[in-house]
């Protein structure tokens, strides 16, 4: 990294790839953009707009390697309670652009993290410590969920222009968990 600019070196792509790569390109060019442009904006040296870039890439927060030490700042940030970092984009900046962290819940989960532990195994619980939305253009981008099944793992969901992911809505996925263990159980409730 030099001058707080961010590089990628990138093996052979593949089709899939090249694409993927393309469309987070436009999403570097504009962060860069609006840093160069306007004065007083956030450079991508800052920790909170170097953040929001990492974490918005389709192959996950961590693929390369200039975003390993704002990633790893930010998950221990957010294990120690701190708040979610900014990114001041100044005057004119990247309106419609945000991250915001949630922290998961058997309330706000994927499906495939829910599990029953707690006492008697009789708690639905989720396997993840939280999950990042990246919107750009007022539209989801990408949700990263930290910290899934174990320290340090995350899932990245892209939901940007060319993806084909299907964004699902965290909130009704106990409901759909519970209702798929019901079906599997012969509708006796449990695993009896």
């Amino acid at each position: 990294m030099h001058d707080g600019a961010i590089s990628f070196d990138v093996a052979v792509p593949g089709r899939a790839q090249l694409r993927a790569l393309r469309r987070w390109s436009t999403v570097i060019a504009a962060f860069v953009g609006a840093s160069i442009m306007a004065p007083g904006t956030a450079r991508a040296g800052d920790w909170g707009c170097q953040v929001i870039l990492c974490l918005s890439n389709p192959g996950g927060p961590e693929q390369y390697g200039e975003c390993v030490p704002p990633i790893g700042r930010l998950w221990a940030a957010l294990r120690h309670g701190d708040p979610f970092p900014a990114c001041d984009f100044g005057a004119g900046g990247s309106q419609g652009t945000s991250a915001v962290n949630i922290f998961a819940s058997a309330s706000y989960c994927r499906e495939d993290l829910l599990y029953w532990g707690g006492p008697e195994q009789s708690e639905l619980l989720c396997n993840a410590r939280g999950a990042i939305n990246v919107e750009i253009n007022s539209a989801l981008y990408t949700r990263v969920w930290w910290d899934a099944r174990g320290a340090d793992r995350t899932i990245t969901e892209f939901y940007g222009a060319g993806g084909t992911a299907v964004p699902h809505e965290p909130t009704q996925s106990a409901r759909l968990f519970l209702e798929r263990e019901y079906e599997s159980s012969g509708g006796h409730g449990g695993g009896e």
